[in-house]
């Protein structure tokens, strides 16, 4: 279900909205998210979705050079996108090191402070995740986004967030290997990407 909000609203508009988002009673294993003035309820993902974040989880605790968690349904509140919304969105991945523990707070939506990356897999409309989540990521100063594009069959690491996007973009095809910087330090192979 996708409600769509067509031109810019005002600040009350836009706080009723949030109001409303955050007051929705979604089913068990749907997600709900707030991206670019629209609401965004998404069925539970389908096993090749899954198997490809259980395969990034698996390789960065066996190769990272540090400890980290990754958490799957943990609700990050990103800067205001151009129109001045506010985004409400839920990664596929959320990357965070162990100490500090940077969400402490145990609430369901939090600034992404300290959060070392986020993963985003694409499903059935791939181009929130290609553009607006990428770009929300980047104005939140999330240093590393990784993107596994199961339409085109490729993996992108975007890198260098200036506030608006990310300067740096690095990109193989399914079957390489993707070298993921400090604080990870390995090179994330794709092989088993689908």
């Amino acid at each position: 279900m996708t409600v769509m909000v067509d031109e810019p609203l005002s600040q009350e508009e836009d706080d009723a909205l949030l109001e409303g988002f955050l007051a929705l009673d979604t089913p068990e294993g749907f997600r709900a998210e707030l991206i670019d003035g629209e609401i965004v309820v998404t069925p539970p993902p389908g096993s090749g979705h899954e198997r490809n974040i259980a395969e990034i989880g698996w390789q960065m605790a066996r190769q990272s050079s540090t400890k980290f968690h990754l958490l799957s349904t943990k609700g990050l509140i990103v800067p205001a996108d151009e129109g001045g919304r506010t985004l409400r969105v839920i990664p596929d991945g959320t990357v965070v090191p162990v100490e500090p523990d940077v969400f402490e707070d145990d609430e369901p939506w939090s600034r992404p402070d300290g959060v070392a990356l986020v993963i985003e897999v694409t499903s059935s409309r791939p181009e929130r995740d290609r553009v607006a989540k990428r770009r929300g990521y980047a104005r939140a100063g999330i240093p590393l986004y990784l993107l596994v594009d199961r339409e085109e069959e490729r993996t992108t690491l975007f890198s260098g967030p200036d506030g608006h996007d990310y300067g740096h973009t690095d990109q193989v095809p399914f079957g390489k290997s993707l070298p993921l910087p400090e604080p990870f330090g390995f090179e994330l192979d794709t092989s088993e990407f689908r």
